[in-house]
């Protein structure tokens, strides 16, 4: 006996989908787009043919996603996508989403490099910073560092889609001491909070569906850039890193402080750990005239702008993003840094 195979009127599930959602600031575009993701019906068919039948299986996997999103986990997650600067790039819950403020970082990169330029990528994720600045140039090299081995194997997965894994290097450790392992840095109590949150990634984990099998890409080792010294002779320094500070973390939505990576958020107690230290050793990794960027939080840009002072470089610029806060800091590499 053959089972019969039930089927439903695609604006049915859709709008079944839609008042599981109910509540959410999105729900009608988030249903649309699960719509699309697990039916493969985007909006206009919806609208033209409303009736077009959505099988059992479909409409299950649609309803799940669905309620993922109702328990606010980050439609980038459930879909294993995110667009930026125009590309598509893999995310899973193992790197932070990309956000359309940090097309202005790319922007502004984009603007000072030049074509044949070295550029280190700092904090990397997914590797959507690095991975732009390579699409959208001529002849540039990158090297992309993390402290989360799951996160750069992420970022080759991207750097293989994007047919740019021949131009990019990925090394896991902490900021510039992945630079050079030999040289790393004893710190029990920065290891310490990184195991804490690494056990509380790990739980979200356990429970969330696996995501795409990795490519072979992401196994192989890495063959570098023959002759290429990895600790210095940057052009560029570029970096998202954790910016926001420890107490704020846990007021901040669902989407944010419930899925994305804690390690990837946390700042330290006033959320400018990472940019002492990146502002600190940055210089000996930079060629003189090189530039560092890095993006900021909103109210950051004093405090940044003092520590880039304080450091010997110059040009200091702090930009806006498209909503009008403060978004990035830039500055120069001098002379005398590179003395000291």
């Amino acid at each position: 006996m053959i089972e019969e195979v039930q089927f439903y009127p695609c604006r049915d599930v859709y709008e079944e989908g839609m008042a599981l959602l109910a509540g959410l600031e999105d729900a009608a575009l988030d249903a649309r787009l699960l719509l699309e993701h697990f039916c493969g019906i985007d909006t206009n068919r919806l609208l033209a043919e409303p009736g077009m039948p959505v099988s059992d299986d479909l409409r299950s996997a649609f309803l799940k996603g669905i309620k993922r999103r109702a328990a606010r986990e980050p439609l980038a997650y459930i879909v294993g996508e995110q667009s930026f600067m125009g590309l598509p790039f893999i995310v899973s819950e193992d790197v932070l989403i990309p956000e359309q403020d940090t097309e202005n970082l790319v922007e502004e990169a984009l603007r000072l490099i030049d074509d044949g330029s070295r550029i280190l990528d700092l904090c990397t994720g997914s590797g959507c910073i690095l991975l732009s600045l390579l699409h959208y140039t001529n002849g540039c090299i990158g090297v992309g560092t993390d402290l989360s081995e799951k996160a750069l194997e992420i970022a080759r997965r991207n750097a293989s889609a994007h047919g740019l894994s021949d131009q990019t290097v990925w090394l896991q450790g902490d900021l510039f001491d992945a630079l050079d392992p030999l040289n790393k840095k004893d710190n029990d109590d920065k290891d310490n909070k990184r195991e804490k949150y690494k056990k509380e990634d790990n739980k979200r984990e356990e429970i969330r569906d696996d995501q795409a099998e990795k490519s072979t890409e992401s196994e192989k080792s890495e063959s570098g850039f023959p002759g290429m010294s990895y600790t210095s002779g940057y052009d560029m320094i570029i970096s998202n890193p954790p910016y926001i500070p420890t107490s704020v973390i846990d007021t901040l939505q669902p989407e944010v402080r419930c899925a994305q990576p804690r390690m990837a958020l946390d700042g330290g107690g006033d959320g400018l750990d990472f940019y002492r230290r990146i502002i600190r050793e940055a210089p000996a990794h930079l060629v003189v005239g090189g530039r560092l960027l890095l993006e900021i939080g909103y109210d950051q840009a004093e405090a940044v702008s003092d520590l880039l002072r304080e450091a010997g470089y110059y040009g200091i610029e702090i930009l806006k993003d498209y909503g009008g806060n403060d978004r990035i800091a830039t500055a120069v590499c001098s002379l005398a840094q590179k003395r000291n």
